[in-house]
């Protein structure tokens, strides 16, 4: 007898774990909560809600919203004085529908900053520089921001690497992957979807590298999160004779907007590191709605020459783990480990493909 999605207890909404613990170095007791929750969400959804109301304050990101706006107003024109052609392909404004995902223009339009690197060559993929609006206070606010998500990215480490059970010894060696983050930072805009649109805003895909950082504007109803629910049976009507039973793994949820949060997701680095124990999700953005969307999300990436293999620590866990006892429970050990790879190697070839009509 097939088990219906209705005996299946609903999917959950995207947790919301506080930080303020890892803000505060007397709070030892709170710390130990909170990266037990971040434990939990990165095994059970790789997304959640990180509460930042005690380290972001709400005017700053109302001016990076306001600084975006006015720059996605622009004449077309005089966007495309910063177009990507003009560094390395990388950086830069990409116009209304260049972006592509799973082989479909994404309808959105954006800038592109990355880590600023030495002896810049703009003929050299993701080596150029990085090209700012002239608007009054852009680039100052912008900048401003990179330094705090950067010492964000750092304080959600060590407290991940605590809810790993982490030596200080282990966390020592992970905090030098990540250090010197090759960071990247995305300003979108968001028109509406055309209803006859074959595509969306943003196709779905997993991050590569290791956290993001999301601020969004008030919109709701844009971003999708798939969640997992592993042996989720149901039934489909075939049309050619009886109901025929599916494993359906999970289902798109919207993670709307919370006021003093970022939603923050996990990459496939955080893959490799935890071998498996930790999986990127698949999220996509589709806006119906009226309104001009933006979106601002920071990338806290390992460092370009980091090589990224399996922690101790999760391994560790791994092997305390039972295994499944059907098919339809989710093993937290995979059938190989996962190979050692160098960040910007790995990089260098997932965006290969953006730079081959800029660089030959």
């Amino acid at each position: 007898m097939a088990i219906l999605a209705s005996d299946i207890p609903k999917l959950s909404a995207l947790p919301v774990i506080s930080l303020a613990p890892w803000l505060n170095p007397h709070d030892s007791k709170g710390r130990i909560s909170t990266s037990a929750a971040l434990h939990a969400a990165c095994l059970q959804y790789g997304f959640f809600y990180l509460d930042v109301s005690t380290y972001v304050d709400l005017e700053e990101t109302a001016e990076l919203e306001r600084l975006a706006r006015e720059f996605f107003v622009l004449p077309q024109e005089e966007k495309e004085k910063l177009a990507l052609k003009y560094s390395d392909g990388a950086r830069g404004y990409a116009r209304l529908g260049e972006n592509v995902t799973n082989g479909k223009s994404d309808n959105h339009e954006a800038l592109e900053f990355l880590c600023p690197v030495e002896e810049p060559d703009k003929k050299k993929p993701l080596w150029g520089e990085n090209q700012w609006p002239p608007i009054p206070g852009f680039r100052e606010r912008y900048e401003a921001w990179v330094d705090k998500m950067k010492n964000l990215g750092m304080i959600v480490m060590e407290a991940m690497a605590n809810g790993l059970g982490m030596s200080p010894e282990e966390w020592a060696e992970l905090r030098a992957q990540v250090d010197d983050s090759f960071w990247v930072m995305r300003v979108i805009g968001y028109p509406p979807l055309p209803s006859d649109y074959d595509g969306h805003s943003c196709g779905a895909h997993r991050d590569y590298g290791c956290l993001t950082f999301l601020y969004m504007d008030p919109t709701p109803g844009a971003l999708e999160v798939f969640v997992r629910q592993a042996g989720l049976v149901v039934r489909k009507q075939s049309p050619l004779g009886p109901p025929e039973e599916y494993v359906e793994e999970g289902a798109w949820v919207n993670a709307d907007p919370i006021p003093g949060c970022v939603v923050c997701n996990i990459g496939e680095m955080w893959e490799v590191w935890t071998n498996g124990l930790y999986r990127s999700t698949l999220h996509r953005v589709v806006h119906n709605g009226s309104s001009y969307r933006v979106s601002i999300p920071f990338f806290f990436e390992p460092n370009f020459n980091a090589l990224v293999k399996p922690l101790p620590a999760a391994i560790r866990i791994q092997e305390e783990t039972p295994k499944p006892k059907t098919k339809y429970m989710h093993s937290l050990v995979p059938q190989k480990p996962y190979k050692p790879t160098v960040y910007g190697e790995f990089l260098l070839k997932k965006i290969a493909r953006n730079f081959k009509k800029y660089v030959d």
